[in-house]
């Protein structure tokens, strides 16, 4: 995703247009590139903390049940 490269960048000329407009137009494409990539990023790190929590919870879930039955409860 690279929103940091993006934010490296951000007053960088897209195209090598060196006028205003052109300057303009790159940094609010940059800008808005820069908060799509970040809420992406945020919303696949949260995804992948939840499938981390996950993969350590179904082990001690499984413990847990395997106790449960073992005392008759």
């Amino acid at each position: 995703m690279a929103p940091g490269l993006w934010l490296k960048n951000i007053f960088v000329p897209m195209y090598g247009q060196r006028d205003f407009q052109g300057r303009v137009a790159s940094f609010f494409i940059r800008f808005v590139n820069v908060i799509v990539r970040s809420v992406s990023l945020l919303m696949w790190f949260a995804v992948c903390v939840i499938f981390f929590a996950t993969w350590i919870a179904i082990p001690l879930f499984v413990g847990y049940m395997f106790i449960i039955s073992l005392t008759g409860a």
